[in-house]
């Protein structure tokens, strides 16, 4: 698991290490074996199964640590995380960056103990965004990944496509195609979670597969093509036998 940055500015290695190193580079340096490791990680591309559209984004979770390395911004009437003005009287909200495109994300398989990264292209960032409103997900949310809470909507997703992107008024510089969502916590216990610091970020449940595996896999004919191929030889054999 590679270095992670902590609150107080110094970083660890991995989810369960000591906030002790005073820069990344320091925190590599002292676990050399395993960050050695880690450079030969496999890279996996995820991307959206055709035959199961509706499970792409089951639910957005409210997390301690989202996996895409990125915490939302909130702002309410008691407290806020932003300074700008014009968001000050509003209550409840929170803004977020649900996929970031090629943004790559540590994972660990412990059914083979192995280490690897995923990421997703813009096109499947897009895609999975109009799927998660398309399937009535916007209402569907998750306590780290766990239980189901509700008071919990989406009511605003977009695409991030240029520079003048409505995100930078949240304080994001994030790249080209990034997901945003925007968040109404209707939900008591979880707004005193978010203003208490204790959940920072999103991170979304669904359902992907890998581009390399399914590229690989071979396509099985379909019945009515097994069929059409049997009358092509049939005919075949017939002309023959007529020359």
């Amino acid at each position: 698991m590679p270095c992670k940055k902590c609150d107080n500015g110094k970083w660890k290695w991995g989810e369960r290490g000591e906030c002790k190193y005073i820069s990344k580079d320091a925190c590599e340096k002292a676990n050399p074996k395993h960050y050695e490791n880690l450079t030969n990680t496999k890279i996996v591309e995820l991307i959206i199964s055709d035959e199961s559209e509706e499970l792409t984004i089951d639910a957005i979770s409210l997390v301690t640590s989202p996996a895409i390395e990125q915490n939302f911004v909130f702002f309410g009437k008691e407290k806020n995380n932003l300074t700008f003005a014009k968001i000050d009287e509003e209550k409840r909200m929170l803004v977020s960056p649900a996929l970031i495109p090629n943004k790559q994300i540590f994972r660990h398989d412990p059914n083979t103990n192995s280490d690897y990264y995923v990421y997703f292209s813009k096109d499947t960032v897009r895609q999975a965004s109009e799927l998660y409103l398309k399937h009535n997900n916007h209402h569907k949310a998750t306590y780290q990944h766990e239980d189901r809470v509700s008071g919990v909507l989406t009511i605003e997703s977009w695409i991030k496509e240029g520079d003048m992107d409505k995100s930078k008024l949240y304080g994001y510089d994030l790249p080209n195609g990034t997901w945003f969502v925007k968040m109404k916590i209707e939900n008591d216990e979880m707004w005193e979670k978010i203003k208490e610091g204790e959940l920072k970020g999103l991170s979304i449940e669904g359902y992907f597969i890998d581009k390399m595996e399914k590229m690989s896999e071979t396509v099985k004919p379909t019945d009515e093509e097994i069929l059409t191929a049997l009358n092509e030889i049939i005919q075949d054999i017939k002309n023959q036998t007529e020359q």
